[in-house]
């Protein structure tokens, strides 16, 4: 279970625009790199990138890239190269699901990229990423509007981008279908909420 997620979901309450992204895709082949002009407004400078691993660049419960996004992988891995890419995953790194952190390793040795050791699961681990960001040598990164989050989840990759005051990055369709119902209804979300002329919320501080 994701304390986390369930946590963070009563912020939705009072916050709804939280699981909103600032850029929407397909597929990580659709990933425009730069990343900063996935968001078209020319003020975004994106200095450093946070990846989803299962249904982003993956398929759920692999540690290898998936294949067909290996180009598009290695563009964004010349563009942002460590300590500018890091892989956050609620499988893992995390503590309950990666205690040992076997998978972080064989995550990390497959793609070349950091993962991110956590404790809290997404979106509640922003603190973390961003510790790691202000911290890593030779890091470029000094505010959390110079980070894009990518990944497959509302609940989880955009929230964790907006609770950061970050840009996010969602890819609406991902590696693989899903006959999760959830799932299936939290795709369909967004377009309900924009009806109402709910916008993302604009990165800055952290909420």
């Amino acid at each position: 279970m994701n304390v986390s997620a369930t946590l963070n979901a009563f912020r939705l309450l009072r916050t709804p625009s939280l699981c909103l992204p600032h850029a929407t895709i397909s597929t990580f082949n659709d990933l425009p790199v730069p990343l900063s002009n996935a968001f078209g407004n020319g003020k975004a400078d994106i200095r450093a990138v946070v990846l989803d691993k299962d249904n982003c660049f993956a398929v759920p419960k692999e540690n290898v890239v998936y294949k067909p996004y290996m180009d598009k992988f290695n563009s964004l891995l010349t563009h942002y190269p460590p300590p500018h890419l890091l892989i956050v995953s609620n499988s893992a790194g995390t503590s309950s699901s990666d205690a040992f952190g076997t998978d972080a390793s064989s995550l990390s040795s497959a793609t070349g990229i950091p993962v991110l050791q956590h404790s809290t699961k997404k979106p509640g681990c922003g603190p973390q990423i961003l510790q790691h960001f202000l911290t890593a040598p030779g890091s470029r990164v000094t505010s959390a509007d110079q980070i894009a989050v990518i990944g497959d989840r509302l609940f989880t990759d955009v929230m964790l981008a907006n609770l950061m005051g970050s840009w996010s990055v969602w890819l609406k369709d991902g590696v693989v279908g899903t006959r999760n119902q959830f799932v299936s209804w939290e795709r369909k979300l967004p377009e309900r909420l924009m009806r109402y002329g709910l916008k993302a919320t604009p990165p800055g501080s952290m909420l």
